[in-house]
């Protein structure tokens, strides 16, 4: 158990992947607070904004099983299509789901505005969910230096 416990810590695929989502977080708290003048601490955990988490997660992955593995092996094939698809439900689904939630979110200020309905909304919907295609871009760049710099060191 003990042997197991240590080579899950020394995982490169699994470190640079948790190395790419944390560099995203910061980014994005970074970014997020020059662009607001404010700095938001739920930024560095928060779904939605630039640049992409889940699009840094998974390159940095597949290029990190890439590199480990070799680029013709079945793992680096699976993480492709992996990171192909988180990537393209973050800008799909996920995007829409948050567009509804503003309007939603918006809908609901009218209608207590109004005054005539008391409806039991006691939490806005979760705006941001999902990524435009420069936010993915921006994780998807993000994960591939995480990668080649994690390469160098561990």
């Amino acid at each position: 158990m003990k042997d197991s416990l240590w080579a899950v810590f020394q995982n490169r695929v699994l470190l640079t992947g948790l190395a790419g989502w944390a560099s995203a977080q910061v980014l994005k708290a970074i970014i997020y607070a020059i662009v607001n003048k404010s700095f938001d601490p739920r930024r560095l955990v928060g779904d939605g904004g630039m640049p992409s988490a889940h699009s840094a997660t998974v390159v940095s992955m597949a290029v990190t099983a890439g590199m480990v593995s070799g680029f013709d092996s079945p793992l680096f094939a699976v993480a492709c299509i992996f990171a192909i698809i988180v990537m393209h439900d973050a800008m799909g689904v996920r995007l829409e789901t948050g567009k509804q939630a503003k309007l939603l979110n918006e809908m609901m200020v009218v209608f207590e505005r109004m005054g005539e309905v008391e409806l039991p909304f006691e939490e806005k919907l979760k705006e941001f969910v999902g990524h435009t295609p420069l936010q993915v871009l921006g994780g998807g760049v993000l994960g591939l230096v995480v990668a080649l710099i994690a390469g160098r060191l561990i």
